[in-house]
C-alpha cells in the first residue's frame, strides 16, 4: 500500500536512502530539497515495502489506510506535490556514492562545538570515517540535543522522536560529551586548535532580531527566543517576564515559530501536563493565565506568510482553541493548499463562549508602536499595510496612516532569530554568520548550521549541511598538517575538569523520564544548573588548574 508522510517530517532524508525504488522527493540534489516544507512518497511507485517507516527518526510516514482524519489531508497534499513535480527522470534505486577515505591515515581528533542536530549530525559524518578516531562534543549547557530539547514545542511530541536517531549517534565509538562547557569563556578557540586537528563550532542563532519601534524595552514585550526557552525549560530563559495576566497576547511575525508560541499559550493547560514535556514552571504559570486570545501579526499577505503549510494543518486541527483568519478575502482566492487552508478556517463558524480562547491570523498590519503604563505594556499600535510589487517582483508591505489599538499586556517579537559572535572567530552583523567558504573559516576552523547558513532550514536540513562541511573538514584533515602537542583529557581538566560526559547526560535523562512516568507524562525535565549537576553527579577533579600554552 503507498506511504504518506505526515506534518512531523524532519526533512532528515533518511528515508530516501532507505527507499528501494527512490519515490521519495525532493532527494538531496533534486530542486527544492532543503527548503521544501517536507518530503513526498510518489504512489505511483511506492511499493508499500515500509523501509521508509523503519528509516524515520520521527515516525512522520505511515501507510494511507492508517491516515486519521487529523492526517488525512497530507495524501492530497502529497498528490498536488507530485501534480507539479512528476519526477519522470527518476532512478529506479537509490544512488549511494562510495565512501570517501583519506589518503593520510590519521588517527585525527576532531572538536565540535554545539550538541544541538547540526553538531551530532556532524559527528556522525565524521565518525563514518575510521581515519576519524575520536569527536569530541561540547557544549555550554548540562543537556544536548539543542533546539529539539529547548525549541521544539512541546506539543511536538513525534518531532522530538529524533532523539532516537541523536542516542545511536551518542554511542558511537569515538564521541564523547564535554557538557557546560562554553567556549569562548572556559576555553578559548586558540585553546581547541592546540588538542585537534579540527574544530567545527555548531553554536546556532541564539539571539533574535528586534523590531526597532518605541517600547520594545518595556516588561511584557520579549522574544520568541525568551518565551520558547521559558516553556522548553532553557536554563537562561526560565525567569523570562512571559507576563499573563491580560487577556490578549500579541506575537508579532507568522512563521512557524510563531505559531508554536500562540498555540502554547491558549492550550488547555491540563492537556499540557498529561502529553507533553513543557517545563515545570511555565506549567504552573500557564494555569493561572489569563490570556484568552493571541493575535499573530503578519506584515504582508496570506501567501506570503512564513509559517509551513503542515504547520498550519497541525493548527487548523486543534480542537480545543478556535483559530480565526483576519484577511482581505482576495487574498485567500489562490488554488494552493495555504490559500485553500486560509480560505476554510476563514469561513469556519466560531464559538460564542468567551471563555474558549482563540488564536487570530491577522494579515497585512504592521506594528509601529509598543505602548505601556508604569514600564509594563498595555498594548500595540497596528498600521494597516498597503501590498505592492517590488522591483523585483516580490510582494512589499508599506505601512498606511490607518492606524488601531490592540490592548495587550504581552508582546512576542518573532521575526528571526539571530546568530551571536565568538571570541577568536570573525562574524558578519549584516547576516549574524561566521564568514565561511562552504564551511571552512580557517584553516582548521569551521562551521555547520545556522551559524553558517543562517536561521533557515528544518531539523533535517542540518544533515546535508554537515555533510558539506565534513567535506571540507576531509580535505584539510588531508593536507599537510601538524600533529596538536596536547590531548582533550589535558584540555579538559586545565579548564573545566567538572565538564559532563555522557554518562552524566544519560544519569540527569533517566531521572527526568522517571519523573515523567511517576506524574503520567514523557519527561519532567530539570531546569536549574546546580540541580542538574546534583542529578548527573558530576565527579570534583582536583588537579592544579593549569593552562595550555599556544
Amino acid at each position: 500500500m503507498p506511504h504518506v508522510v505526515t506534518g512531523t517530517c524532519c526533512a532528515d532524508a533518511s528515508c530516501v536512502l532507505a527507499c528501494p525504488v527512490n519515490c521519495i522527493h525532493p532527494a538531496p540534489g533534486e530542486p527544492g530539497f532543503g527548503t521544501t516544507d517536507m518530503l513526498f512518497i510518489d504512489p505511483a511507485t511506492c511499493v508499500g515495502c515500509s523501509a521508509c517507516v523503519t528509516a524515520c527518526p520521527v515516525g512522520a510516514i505511515v501507510p494511507d489506510t492508517k491516515l486519521t482524519i487529523a492526517t488525512a489531508p497530507y495524501a492530497a497534499l502529497n498528490a498536488e506535490y507530485f501534480e507539479r513535480m512528476p519526477h519522470a527522470d527518476r532512478t529506479p534505486l537509490a544512488l549511494v556514492a562510495p565512501q570517501r577515505r583519506l589518503r593520510r591515515g590519521g588517527p585525527f581528533r576532531v572538536a565540535v562545538i554545539g550538541a544541538g542536530p547540526a553538531g551530532l549530525y556532524t559527528a556522525d559524518e565524521l565518525l563514518k570515517h575510521p581515519e576519524v578516531a575520536s569527536v569530541e562534543v561540547y557544549d555550554k549547557l548540562n543537556t544536548p540535543h539543542g533546539l529539539v530539547r529547548h525549541g521544539v514545542a512541546p506539543d511536538h511530541a513525534t518531532t522530538k522522536k529524533v532523539t532516537d536517531l541523536f542516542e545511536a549517534i551518542e554511542n558511537e565509538p569515538g564521541f564523547r560529551y564535554v557538557l557546560g562547557a562554553e567556549v569562548g569563556t572556559d576555553i578559548t578557540v586558540a585553546q581547541l586548535q592546540s588538542v585537534y586537528h579540527a574544530v567545527v563550532f555548531a553554536v546556532g542563532a541564539s539571539s533574535d532580531r528586534v523590531l526597532g519601534i518605541p517600547g520594545e524595552g518595556l516588561t511584557g514585550s520579549v522574544a520568541a527566543t525568551d518565551v520558547v526557552g521559558w516553556y522548553n525549560g532553557h536554563p537562561d530563559h526560565r525567569d523570562a517576564a512571559v507576563t499573563l495576566d491580560h487577556e490578549r497576547a500579541v506575537v508579532v511575525g507568522n512563521g512557524n515559530v510563531a505559531l508554536d508560541v500562540a498555540r502554547m499559550l491558549t492550550r488547555d493547560p491540563e492537556w499540557l501536563s498529561e502529553g507533553t514535556d513543557i517545563a515545570p514552571h511555565a506549567l504552573d504559570q500557564l494555569g493561572n493565565s489569563g490570556i484568552r486570545e493571541v493575535q499573530i501579526l503578519g506584515r504582508r499577505g496570506p501567501a506570503d506568510a512564513a509559517f509551513t503549510v503542515p504547520e498550519l494543518m497541525g493548527l487548523a486541527a486543534l480542537t480545543d482553541v478556535d483559530v480565526v483568519v483576519e484577511a482581505d478575502p482576495a487574498q485567500l482566492q489562490g488554488d494552493d493548499q495555504r490559500s485553500r487552508l486560509l480560505a476554510e478556517l476563514a469561513a469556519r463558524p466560531h464559538s460564542t463562549d468567551p471563555t474558549r480562547r482563540r488564536i487570530v491570523l491577522t494579515f497585512a498590519v504592521s506594528p509601529v508602536e509598543i505602548l505601556g503604563e508604569n514600564g509594563r505594556v498595555t498594548g500595540v499600535r497596528v498600521a494597516r499595510n498597503d501590498l505592492v510589487e517590488g522591483v523585483d517582483g516580490s510582494v512589499v508591505a508599506v505601512p498606511t496612516s490607518e492606524e488601531y489599538v490592540l490592548d495587550a499586556g504581552l508582546v512576542v517579537r518573532s521575526v528571526g532569530f539571530r546568530g551571536v559572535g565568538l571570541p577568536g572567530l570573525p562574524f558578519d552583523e549584516r547576516t549574524g554568520t561566521v564568514p565561511n567558504d562552504h564551511g571552512r573559516v580557517a584553516p582548521g576552523v569551521f562551521v555547520v548550521g545556522w551559524i553558517k547558513r543562517g536561521p533557515r532550514g528544518f531539523i533535517g536540513t542540518n544533515k546535508t549541511c554537515a555533510q558539506e562541511t565534513v567535506e571540507a573538514v576531509l580535505d584539510h584533515l588531508d593536507s599537510d598538517i601538524a600533529d596538536p602537542h596536547h590531548t582533550p583529557d589535558e584540555l579538559i581538566a586545565a579548564t573545566t575538569p567538572r565538564a559532563g560526559d555522557l554518562a552524566a547526560w544519560r544519569r540527569l535523562d533517566a531521572e527526568e523520564l522517571a519523573l515523567g512516568r511517576r506524574t503520567g507524562r514523557p519527561r519532567v525535565k530539570i531546569v536549574d544548573r546546580l540541580e542538574q549537576e546534583a542529578v548527573a553527579a558530576r565527579v570534583k577533579v582536583r588537579a592544579p588548574r593549569r593552562l595550555l600554552r599556544t
